[in-house]
């Protein structure tokens, strides 16, 4: 980063926010898992809405931050691009995808592999831990930069054009959010469908407004600069109507029946990637230290997302189901703030070794 460059931007603090936020829900999970009271339910099934921001924020931030470094770059060829990305992203999830498949096999979900098929299929399809159905979907968008970049630059700072393609873009995810209510969520193909959730398909929105918002950042600050106040109001408004359909399932609560794949949640999620820009832009332009303590840590943030439910399910077994079964909340808090202490320690220590090895190995520095 050169001295003109920004401190951190808004792909920073979506990616960082995001990772925060994320390492709360398995142990959320968990929680539930323990039948705490009616009272406790519900506290969980908000603090689940309020966090559900985070698979839309991380695409957002990723595409945001990779458009503004790469897509005036037209030295950069998609086989350079690759190799970058699969040092940084695709070998860190394989080695995470091993261990929970090897070390903790009892987190997969929907079925459990007993073939070398069955473990194989386990590996690529995000089942191998809660968590990893994201790394599925995520590393869609890596392997699609082309399609953005290509849309990107067809924009360019047209006008008239990123207007179209922000309108056609809200047209396909309206449309899918509809066949996603209709047929998956609760409908006829809830099971038989469920990895359709992790098609970049389903976050598409969010990874082309991430685009967009680069391409067009100038008018894109002023307009959440100026307008920030409103956004606050559609997050406070998108937020309770979360919570009403997510309580109107009744009890016990159900953190499935709190999807990504629907309006009121869609709506939610832009107003949050919204405020994140609105706080990146103060506190840039007020040039807070705080921004570079973020841009430092969003560049761990997917190492430290890897390694979360490995930590929070160690601790749950370690002392974390007994203290949130006699105390849920006060539980909850604690596991989680030491999952988030050992995945960022583990992503900069892990790092750290690596790097002081590749150093001594001149073979590995190519």
């Amino acid at each position: 980063m050169n001295e003109t460059e920004p401190a951190a931007d808004i792909g920073d603090y979506l990616k960082l926010g995001a990772c925060t936020a994320v390492m709360s829900q398995p142990i959320m999970s968990y929680a539930l898992a323990t039948s705490p009271s009616m009272v406790a339910q519900t506290w969980i099934g908000i603090l689940y809405n309020l966090v559900k921001y985070t698979a839309p924020a991380f695409i957002f931030g990723i595409l945001y931050t990779t458009t503004r470094m790469t897509i005036d770059n037209r030295d950069l060829t998609y086989g350079r691009y690759m190799r970058n990305t699969w040092h940084a992203l695709f070998i860190p999830t394989i080695w995470w995808t091993l261990i929970y498949l090897l070390v903790m096999p009892q987190l997969q979900q929907v079925s459990h592999y007993h073939t070398l098929g069955s473990f194989l299929w386990q590996f690529i399809n995000g089942n191998a831990a809660p968590h990893l159905w994201y790394n599925t979907m995520m590393l869609q968008f890596i392997i699609l930069m082309p399609l953005f970049w290509a849309i990107g630059r067809w924009c360019g700072h047209h006008r008239n054009r990123g207007i179209i393609t922000a309108c056609l873009t809200v047209l396909i995810a309206g449309v899918w959010l509809w066949f996603y209510d209709s047929q998956v969520f609760h409908g006829p193909h809830t099971t038989d469908w469920y990895l359709f959730d992790r098609l970049f398909i389903s976050f598409f929105l969010y990874g082309i407004l991430g685009v967009l918002a680069w391409q067009y950042h100038e008018q894109f600050d002023r307009l959440i600069m100026k307008w920030w106040p409103v956004v606050a109001v559609i997050f406070a408004g998108a937020f309770w109507r979360t919570n009403h359909e997510l309580f109107s399932y009744g009890f016990p609560v159900k953190l499935t029946n709190a999807p990504y794949y629907k309006p009121s949640m869609t709506v939610y999620d832009l107003a949050v990637i919204g405020l994140f820009a609105a706080l990146c832009l103060f506190q840039v332009r007020a040039k807070q230290p705080f921004a570079k303590f973020v841009h430092h840590f969003a560049g761990f943030a997917y190492k430290a997302y890897l390694s979360n439910v490995f930590w929070s399910e160690s601790l749950w077994l370690l002392f974390g189901k007994t203290l949130t079964t006699a105390q849920p909340l006060m539980g909850i808090l604690v596991v989680y703030v030491l999952t988030w202490c050992l995945s960022f320690g583990s992503a900069f220590g892990i790092h750290a070794v690596w790097v002081k090895i590749k150093n001594n190995m001149p073979t590995l520095q190519a």
